[in-house]
């Protein structure tokens, strides 16, 4: 079977789904520099000022029905971003989960919310990279 199977040696594993994985002496360290830059880019918002904090302290998200519509596919890609992104950066967590439950019917008030997270991120880019 050996003869028949070939292995390649392809090198260290450095970077696999939008994780960059670093092995240093007998630690691996894991972390999503790369997407967090690249992740403003994918919805053209790479050109936003960073803030401070991913969501306003007194914010209180609702269905907003009287507020105009947005695109559905854009917000959900946006959430499914942001939601991938959570596992490895917890002080997001709490702003996306309150902003995914309303994928459903997603508004402009919701869509600012999303995009003030982008905007913490990219600060975050800025000062951590």
């Amino acid at each position: 079977m050996q003869s028949e199977l070939e292995k390649s040696l392809m090198g260290e594993l450095t970077f696999f789904l939008g994780l960059q994985i670093k092995k240093v002496a007998d630690r691996i360290f894991i972390n999503q520099f790369k997407y967090i830059i690249d992740m403003p880019k994918k919805f053209k918002m790479n050109k936003l000022k960073g803030i401070d904090t991913p969501m306003n302290s007194g914010i209180q998200l609702d269905k907003d029905e009287k507020s105009k519509d947005v695109d559905k596919k854009l917000y959900r890609g946006m959430i499914n971003s942001l939601l991938y992104l959570t596992e490895s950066r917890l002080d997001i967590y709490f702003s996306v989960c309150l902003c995914a439950r309303f994928q459903s019917s997603p508004k402009k008030s919701h869509l600012i919310a999303v995009k003030r997270i982008f905007r913490y991120l990219i600060n975050i880019s800025s000062i951590s990279f």
